[in-house]
């Protein structure tokens, strides 16, 4: 296996495919890191746990600031406080701040002597070719050497600026990119009682007619977000004192230092193709959307996650290719709707019209009155697990049918296409979380009343992937899990290695269940997988 780029998608990428038991190389153009300062900050829970599931996501956790409030302001008076709780069944926070640079170091460190990784630094692609037998790609250093890379399959995570290679694979960027800019500042200050939230500021008067945001950072560290005109220049501003000046109207007389500042555009595009026949295309290469609701690095990371198990199944055997396709379908599905919510994040921040302009102004004045209409104020809406109820692979219920995307806040209801809800279960008397236990392979999660002996010998004898038994009553003896799945008498609920629910199947009907089995890592109408050795996959012995 190649990934071409050595970001935090590409190193994700990297170390799930090597969970497998998958040989994979990374190529980036980069001598080395570089310093990117607090891009990418916030890192989501589920992000984490997949994290974790290479061992850093506990390391990243700890290193990560903890915030658990989001205050909205209309100029200098507080409309309302989203309020982040963690929860008891996962061991991560909602969100923790995070600078990429950092969070790419400590994926290094488990990079770093992994026998299936491999590393080549300065390594610019020049040339991808494929055919039935492969991918080669022809790659070129700073000093002008050529080398040949080859793989069954690539994953292209090379970052937004990836034009070049875009072009080669022959697919489109398709959106828009806003035309406002905004300045951003990490800075170091002590600002007492700031550090555990985000503050978002609509017209504030030392930025009227504009926004500003503010996320705190590790180390005393503020991530400062300017919205500012088209054609703001930051080397004059730095100049002339009016950088100063706007920091000083948030940190007041507090000494302060600034360690990194850019200007940037925000744009809002997905790839019409995130499948170029043996060349997946991952990340800030396939889709760009907005930071306001941490859904770059967040997404990009489902991407990795989706790409590498589904390579895994079809490198060791147990899908055919087509389930590349699904990669495609699923996660172009989760850019779209990223670049939906983000997209309608910007039209409020940034109006284009006037009628816009006075509707934005409108709601925020009401919302000054009246805390019902808060609802209506959209400082951007955090990041979400993406659903996949439409997928091939998925197997629809009627009794559960997927009712769209939820309220701001909310997780939809346990089913098909949905990820399974965290917890801790015992197994053999020791404690593990649920989801470390479904990314081992397929899991079948048996409700009360279900002969497990029966359903394992049901399974037939070409279905060689990885599928574990886990009997609910026995892991879950306080029900906590099941009432949250809402588990009925009888059913068995069919989980990817990915830990999404493809299907709540009868334990009268075995039969629709190896259907459904089937169906969950190949698709409808796939054939059945190459007899090979499944493997155990960190999976207690008594789970399997």
């Amino acid at each position: 296996m190649l990934v071409l780029g050595n970001g935090p998608v590409g190193q994700t990428t990297a170390l799930l495919l090597a969970k497998w038991g998958i040989n994979v190389t990374i190529l980036d153009e980069r001598k080395q890191r570089d310093a990117i300062g607090s891009k990418a900050i916030a890192q989501h829970r589920d992000v984490l746990d997949v994290w974790e599931h290479v061992g850093a996501g506990n390391a990243i956790a700890r290193e990560g600031l903890t915030w658990s409030r989001s205050r909205t302001y209309y100029g200098s008076t507080e409309i309302f406080c989203d309020t982040y709780f963690e929860s008891a069944d996962s061991p991560y926070p909602a969100f923790v701040n995070l600078s990429q640079t950092r969070t790419e170091e400590l994926l290094d460190l488990k990079v770093t002597g992994n026998p299936f990784i491999s590393v080549a630094w300065d390594q610019t692609v020049r040339d991808l070719q494929q055919d039935d037998s492969g991918v080669r790609v022809t790659a070129s250093s700073a000093d002008g050497k050529l080398r040949e890379f080859s793989a069954d399959y690539v994953v292209a995570a090379c970052g937004a600026r990836s034009d070049g290679l875009r072009k080669a694979l022959g697919v489109t960027l398709e959106g828009s990119t806003f035309d406002d800019r905004f300045l951003i500042c990490d800075i170091k200050v002590d600002m007492e009682g700031w550090a555990g939230e985000r503050r978002f500021y609509f017209d504030p008067e030392w930025n009227p007619g504009r926004q500003v945001l503010i996320h705190p950072c590790p180390g005393s560290q503020f991530r400062i977000d300017w919205q500012v005109p088209a054609g703001y220049d930051l080397e004059k501003d730095e100049a002339d004192g009016g950088l100063d000046r706007r920091i000083r109207q948030i940190v007041g007389d507090a000494p302060y230092e600034i360690v990194w500042k850019s200007v940037y555009r925000f744009h809002s595009r997905v790839l019409d193709r995130m499948r170029v026949g043996k060349v997946l295309i991952a990340g800030d290469m396939a889709h760009l959307v907005s930071p306001f609701g941490g859904r770059g690095l967040n997404s990009g990371i489902g991407d990795a996650e989706n790409a590498a198990w589904k390579l895994a199944y079809l490198l060791r055997g147990w899908a055919g290719e087509e389930i590349l396709e699904t990669y495609h379908s699923e996660r172009r599905a989760a850019a779209v709707e990223n670049i939906a919510v983000t997209t309608e994040t910007m039209d409020f921040l940034v109006p284009q019209t006037e009628s816009q302009r006075a509707h934005r102004v409108d709601l925020l004045e009401r919302a000054l009155r009246n805390p019902d209409e808060c609802k209506n104020i959209n400082s951007g809406r955090l990041f979400e697990p993406f659903w996949y109820a439409d997928s091939t692979l998925t197997t629809p219920d009627s009794a559960r049918p997927f009712q769209g995307r939820p309220l701001k806040g909310q997780m939809p209801e346990p089913g098909p296409g949905v990820i399974t809800p965290d917890a801790v279960v015992t197994v053999d008397g020791s404690e593990y979380q649920l989801r470390r236990l479904l990314r081992s392979g397929t899991v079948l999660l048996l409700g009360s009343g279900v002969d497990a002996e029966e359903v394992r010998q049901s399974i037939p004898s070409n279905q060689s992937s990885p599928v574990s038994v886990l009997e609910l009553a026995k892991i879950d003896p306080s029900q906590d899990l099941q009432s949250r799945l809402k588990v009925r008498p009888r059913e068995i609920w069919v989980v990817r290695p990915d830990a999404y629910i493809s299907a709540v199947c009868s334990a009268d009907d075995l039969a629709g269940l190896n259907v459904a089995v089937q169906r969950s890592h190949s698709g409808a109408g796939a054939q059945p997988a190459v007899p090979t050795s499944p493997l155990s996959h960190d999976v207690p012995a008594a789970a399997r």
